[in-house]
């Protein structure tokens, strides 16, 4: 059902989203992510303790890409 649209301020738009005003049938954002973290990095909660004292991520990665992102 179409709608009628005053002023539209938009302040910011993230690399995987989608800005749309009137009718839609269906929106899919496309993003791609490669993240690189040590031990203990993902921990969450309250008094945790982590000891690793010597730790590395070492990465060796011989592609530039891994998945490919069309259609944007």
């Amino acid at each position: 059902m179409p709608a009628i649209v005053g002023a539209v301020k938009v302040i910011s738009i993230g690399s995987s989203s989608i800005f749309n005003i009137g009718d839609v049938y269906a929106m899919s954002p496309y993003s791609s992510a490669k993240t690189f973290a040590g031990g203990g990095s993902f921990n969450t909660g309250d008094g945790i303790r982590i000891d690793l004292y010597q730790s590395d991520t070492d990465i060796y990665d011989k592609d530039n890409v891994d998945q490919v992102v069309t259609g944007l």
